[in-house]
């Protein structure tokens, strides 16, 4: 072989592998990145409606699940109150019978001393017999009035306990007016009534932990985003996204988003695709509408459950002071969410 062809040979092969990685580089960057990518539209919806409309549902939302937590916490501080009172009760009629037996013993045969047990004793062990009779007797009528006086006490503190509740109560009452109120004047802009909402979806999620008052515990954007959106998320919001997919919820979901306001760069909100596909710039019909219908209905079934904030589907938002109401957001299906479900979190 020509040495002129073999120094070719030697050249030409290093610069086809060259070539050829070069290429297979180029095709894995233009190559779809899995699930995300294969949706017909992959990027997180523009959820329409302004800044101050999102802060205003979130105050109004926020603050009236917070007095519901202690309105109910307060009616249970007052059921126990009332069953404890109702015992303090039976305990004082029974402690006034011992006490008025004492008083009216001693109205009969007067006030016992040592001198008259001295005079009515024949001899000295009698009076010593007569003597511890009457230390017992004594000490005995005196833990009867100690023990009528405490619970007379405690009655009374217990009474002004469960006056404290109803106080609060009323308080709370008052704070979940005027978040309705403020929620209603929120979804004035953007709402022209009352909503028929969608019917479906069971009510039987797994509670999310709670503290110990009934509250819900303050939680950061702290566990990564299991969707293909990536970021973080809150615990509570990972829990209702686990519970949604247990519940047969499993088409396309994306929740964390960087930038922007509202709920999601927080962690604390999910889109739910009505399309198995993905986000399509389209409004849901036939089986991806009665799909969306279902799981905006679970959403509001366990809201409670969950820490659900609120619930947008269809036209129409959910929230737990306002029922089901009418909602535009802009016109376009992702703005209106007619092509996904939007539940932000609490």
């Amino acid at each position: 072989m020509p040495r002129t062809r073999l120094i070719r040979r030697r050249v030409r092969r290093p610069l086809l592998a060259l070539l050829a990685a070069t290429a297979l580089l180029l095709g894995a960057g233009l190559a779809p990145a899995g699930p995300a990518a294969a949706a017909p539209n992959p990027s997180a919806p523009d959820e329409g409606g302004t800044k101050q409309l999102r802060a205003a549902l979130e105050a109004a939302a926020k603050g009236h699940i917070e007095a519901k937590a202690k309105l109910d916490n307060s009616k249970r501080r007052q059921a126990a109150l009332a069953v404890e009172y109702k015992q303090l009760g039976v305990r004082l009629v029974e402690l006034t019978g011992q006490v008025g037996e004492v008083a009216a013993r001693s109205y009969r045969v007067g006030r016992l001393t040592p001198v008259s047990m001295l005079l009515a004793s024949a001899d000295p062990n009698d009076f010593l017999k007569r003597a511890a009779e009457l230390d017992t007797m004594a000490q005995r009528d005196s833990k009867r009035l100690h023990d009528l006086a405490v619970a007379r006490d405690e009655a009374t503190r217990a009474k002004v306990a469960i006056d404290t509740e109803v106080r609060e109560q009323q308080k709370q009452l008052l704070i979940l007016a005027k978040k309705k109120r403020d929620a209603e004047v929120a979804l004035a802009k953007v709402s022209s009534g009352a909503g028929s909402g969608f019917s479906g979806g069971s009510s039987s999620a797994k509670p999310a932990p709670r503290n110990s008052d009934g509250s819900w515990p303050s939680e950061s954007c702290s566990v990564n985003d299991p969707t293909p959106a990536d970021g973080c998320i809150t615990p509570r919001t990972l829990h209702m996204l686990q519970q949604a997919q247990a519940a047969g919820y499993k088409r396309y979901v994306s929740c964390h988003r960087s930038g922007g306001d509202g709920e999601h760069p927080k962690g604390r909100a999910c889109d739910f695709a009505a399309a198995s596909g993905g986000f399509e710039d389209v409004s849901a019909t036939g089986g991806d509408k009665a799909y969306g219908d279902s799981l905006a209905a679970w959403a509001k079934n366990n809201a409670s459950r969950l820490g659900i904030m609120y619930v947008i589907w269809y036209r129409q938002i959910w929230m737990p002071n306002t029922g089901w109401r009418a909602y535009s957001g802009g016109g376009s299906p992702a703005a209106d969410h007619t092509n996904h479900v939007h539940i932000s979190m609490y």
